[in-house]
């Protein structure tokens, strides 16, 4: 047999990926982590359903794992950045996560994710001529 690579998006060949490593992560995760995987999307909209930010991530076993995190710049340094935190933060909490994590580049959101009380824990220097950084909360009391 001779396996061919290949560069393809296909939604149906992602799953596939995605399942599998799922699947193979599984047999060494301990019985009480598992089944705990869930995709979080928290927008934020006006009266109108008009969409001006949000975040995108997901629980994954003990951890909450923010992969995208965006506000609108009109309404940037109104807080909402704070409160859509404070939400992944409660649920993170109710689902007994033990830590959060995410990572930004230098000119992103470094500062805002340490008044949210994020930690450095690595950092990748010139990742598109910028620091790559990669945060950590650890959140006590769960």
């Amino acid at each position: 047999m001779s396996l061919t690579i290949m560069n393809e998006n296909s939604d149906e060949l992602k799953n596939y990926v995605r399942n599998k490593m799922f699947e193979y992560n599984m047999k060494h995760f301990p019985d009480d982590l598992k089944g705990r995987y869930q995709e979080l999307h928290i927008f934020l909209k006006d009266e109108q359903e008009q969409v001006f930010g949000g975040i995108l991530g997901e629980i994954c076993w003990n951890w909450l794992e923010i992969q995208y995190l965006y506000v609108e710049p009109e309404h940037r340094k109104l807080g909402y950045g704070t409160k859509l935190m404070h939400e992944v933060e409660r649920i993170a909490r109710e689902k007994q996560c033990e830590f959060m994590k995410t990572d930004t580049l230098g000119f992103q959101a470094l500062d805002f994710y340490k008044k949210q009380g994020f930690e450095v824990y690595g950092t990748i220097e010139n990742a598109g001529r910028h620091t790559h950084y990669y945060l950590k909360k650890t959140l006590d009391n769960y």
